[in-house]
């Protein structure tokens, strides 16, 4: 059995959620595990604790797209560990996951047993997928991400406030700072990602933060 002193479960829904703490502190009587029941509660627990070794998390959190969120954490805590557990468990959404930085993807259907198995090989510095599961990336998805992996922090803000439709006005106001710095980070940032318009580097984001299409 690994060694894991801290871990959070990103989960909505509460009997799952009890289910998942129960077994972990069985399992890891020596762990310390928080919950979260969003992915505002999620980053609100990972900004007071700062030793968080793993976070479970579930794609269909409430507020938010479970992809967008973890984009978000292994852009914002690349040394965390983050295994999906989801009730999605088809093969986009494995790969999408994996893609997008997963350490491992556990579908809810499987034994629990197995998410348990999952802790302990990502804790190892390894990845966990279901049995069976073959990974087929998209180049052109995993280019995107790396593009907007390559933004800094505040260039990562300024693009997420460009996808909610603030001005340059709007957006120096809230930062802080003079409407030439945005354009100057606008620039930095249609650069990193190869467009030229506002409405291009959306679009990019948006496509790399969305679910994958089903038919």
């Amino acid at each position: 059995m690994a060694h894991l002193d801290k871990l959070i479960i990103a989960d909505d829904h509460p009997l799952f959620q009890q289910a998942l703490y129960g077994l972990l502190s069985q399992q890891y009587p020596n762990a310390q595990a928080l919950c979260a029941n969003s992915a505002a509660e999620l980053k609100q627990l990972l900004q007071q604790h700062l030793d968080v070794e793993l976070v479970l998390l579930d794609l269909n959190l409430s507020d938010s797209n479970g992809f967008a969120t973890l984009a978000m954490l292994r852009r914002q805590y690349p040394q965390l560990g983050v295994i999906v557990v989801s009730g999605q468990g088809d093969g986009n959404s494995i790969n999408r996951a994996m893609q997008l930085g997963a350490s491992g993807f556990v579908p809810k259907s499987e034994p629990v047993e197995h998410i348990v198995a999952a802790i302990d090989t990502v804790l190892l510095g390894l990845t966990w997928l279901p049995d069976g599961v073959s990974l087929s990336p998209d180049p052109q998805l995993d280019e995107m991400v790396q593009r907007i992996d390559s933004l800094s922090k505040q260039q990562h803000k300024i693009l997420l406030m460009f996808a909610e439709g603030l001005l340059n006005k709007q957006i120096a106001a809230q930062l802080g700072l003079s409407e030439a710095t945005i354009k100057a980070h606008a620039s930095a940032i249609f650069l990193k990602l190869g467009v030229r318009t506002r409405t291009q580097a959306v679009i990019a984001f948006n496509q790399s933060q969305q679910e994958p299409s089903y038919g």
